[in-house]
């Protein structure tokens, strides 16, 4: 029991919880539950199926077209013109839909030209064109 003060005659109690031995418990809680909570595992136990499946191959297919300053193309070594390049790129996608193309343009060729093989491209399906360049030398 709690008095108020011992000078006085009065017994009268202090109406208030010592906060003291409360804080110090939960201290003691807090320090037990950081200590053994990682020690607890966190994942659950199964037996997972077996599957001798072998993954599919995807093989992209790339193809390289050049592009030189008259203006001519050149499909992996076969001269095409615009006409062409479009049929022919048509059928490699309908045989194989994954497939890159890889332009080699000249230094010096106009931009036009370029633009209409990526155009003649994705006219064809041809979902990722990529520029090939030389590394500059230091």
């Amino acid at each position: 029991m709690s008095f108020a003060s011992f000078d006085s005659n009065e017994d009268q109690f202090i109406n208030e919880i010592n906060m003291t031995p409360f804080v110090d418990v939960m201290l003691v809680l807090l320090i037990i539950f950081m200590i053994t909570v990682p020690v607890l595992k966190h994942a659950v136990e199964i037996d997972l199926p077996q599957a001798s499946s072998k993954a599919k191959d995807h093989q992209l297919e790339v193809l390289s077209l050049s592009v030189d300053r008259n203006g001519q193309y050149m499909l992996d070594q076969q001269s095409l013109d615009e006409v062409g390049l479009s049929n022919e790129l048509q059928e490699i996608v309908k045989s194989k839909p994954r497939t890159v193309l890889h332009i080699y343009g000249d230094k010096k060729v106009e931009y036009d030209h370029v633009a209409r093989a990526m155009s003649i491209a994705h006219a064809a399906g041809i979902e990722k064109v990529g520029f090939v360049t030389t590394p500059r030398e230091k």
